[in-house]
């Protein structure tokens, strides 16, 4: 499932829940290309994302491109682990704009070891 919600001069966050894969690409494909068309800021939200195969990773190039080619903003954000092993695999961190892979990774562990410790903590 893919959606988007956006609110008074926030940017189009883009939500895609499940595979990225060659099976739903034309599926992303139109609705990365619309909110890329209707918005100067779009938020790609990978959180959801279960499994990214070489078509996944090149709707997320031609958003890219997309996105610069009409002087708009595209931020891919909250990376799920699935997404981050391609990007790390594939070494495509510089090109998407994130420094390396594997310090999205050192993050997203800190923030959800951070997370578990303050509900864990409440148990006690």
């Amino acid at each position: 499932m893919t959606a988007i919600e956006q609110h008074d001069n926030a940017p189009h966050i883009v939500y895609v829940e499940g595979e990225m894969t060659i099976y739903r690409a034309a599926e992303i494909k139109e609705t990365l290309i619309t909110s890329i068309a209707e918005s100067a800021v779009i938020e790609f939200d990978l959180s959801r994302v279960t499994a990214l195969d070489s078509a996944g990773v090149q709707l997320l190039m031609l958003a890219e491109r997309t996105a610069r080619t009409r002087h708009s903003e595209l931020r891919l954000v909250a990376h799920s682990p699935a997404v981050l092993d391609v990007i790390e695999l594939l070494n495509l961190g510089a090109y998407f704009g994130n420094a390396r892979a594997s310090t999205l990774r050192s993050a997203s562990t800190a923030i959800s070891a951070t997370s578990s410790q303050r509900y864990s903590g409440n148990r006690k």
